[in-house]
């Protein structure tokens, strides 16, 4: 399946392909997702073996689970084998059992990020070890601090599932962070749900990317406006067995693709693991 996924999205011009991390799959995450789960960076080495021209990134890591400095030396040589294509997006996590399961206090998981981030950033800087290919370092989240994070230590803001006014006017909030630390506002790459509808989908919850492919279109066109350089398709239902028949998805997919009103910008897409 995994294998299925790279190869239906690079073939008809996608140029990201994204998986998620899990690492102790406890209650509160199998409830959500289904096994089995692959640790993501084993998996994108895989991936990169299989594919030749598609980015491999990760929507996103969750930067406690692990120590920063073998993130730093995973990612570097992930990034390096696969002749650059690696997008590092990192998160805070939000599964508390699998946060108790790794001995990782949870409340804290907001002050390790930064820390991660920071150590993983000074690891970069000794390019001898680490490679001289530059990883770029999307980070998640939708809250003020997840905004704050990505000012200071990312380089593409990586909000999840938002609706398009939500967003207008967190990016006008993520101007403000910025210009209060007398930094460039981080790159916008966000991630929306994709979901194609044969009738329109109104109210004002409706979430980027949901609705019939003309407003599917529309909300493209409203990222792009508000600055966004890549938009990441979540194909994910909500439904743990819908990862194992992803036709629907696949199909999907196809469909805004053909539609991509722009030549020459390829679009981005998302993959949940199963």
């Amino acid at each position: 399946m995994l294998r299925s996924w790279a190869q239906t999205v690079e073939e008809p011009g996608f140029d990201l392909l994204m998986i998620s991390d899990r690492i102790a799959i406890t209650p509160d995450v199998a409830e959500r997702y289904p096994a089995p789960f692959y640790e993501p960076f084993t998996t994108l080495s895989w991936l990169a073996g299989l594919t030749s021209r598609i980015r491999l990134g990760t929507t996103v890591l969750i930067a406690p689970y692990r120590h920063p400095l073998l993130t730093a030396r995973m990612a570097t040589n992930l990034n390096e084998l696969s002749g650059g294509r690696l997008v590092l997006g990192v998160g805070v996590g939000w599964a508390r059992q699998e946060f108790a399961a790794l001995d990782i206090p949870f409340s804290r998981r907001g002050q390790l990020t930064d820390d991660h981030l920071r150590r993983i950033r000074a690891a970069w800087k000794d390019t001898a070890s680490y490679g001289e290919r530059r990883i770029p370092v999307w980070v998640g989240g939708n809250s003020d601090a997840g905004l704050r994070r990505a000012v200071l230590l990312g380089d593409a803001w990586h909000p999840l599932r938002p609706t398009v006014p939500w967003l207008g006017e967190a990016t006008g909030r993520l101007e403000a962070y910025a210009d209060e630390h007398d930094l460039p506002a981080p790159a916008l790459a966000p991630r929306i749900a994709l979901r194609l509808t044969e009738e329109p989908v109104d109210g004002a919850g409706r979430l980027a990317g949901e609705g019939t492919i003309d407003q599917i279109m529309e909300d493209l066109d409203q990222l792009r406006m508000l600055g966004a350089k890549s938009v990441v398709l979540d194909t994910y239902p909500g439904d743990p067995r819908a990862t194992c028949h992803p036709q629907a998805a696949w199909q999907d997919l196809a469909t805004v693709a053909a539609h991509v009103r722009e030549p020459g910008i390829p679009p981005r897409t998302t993959m949940e693991q199963s």
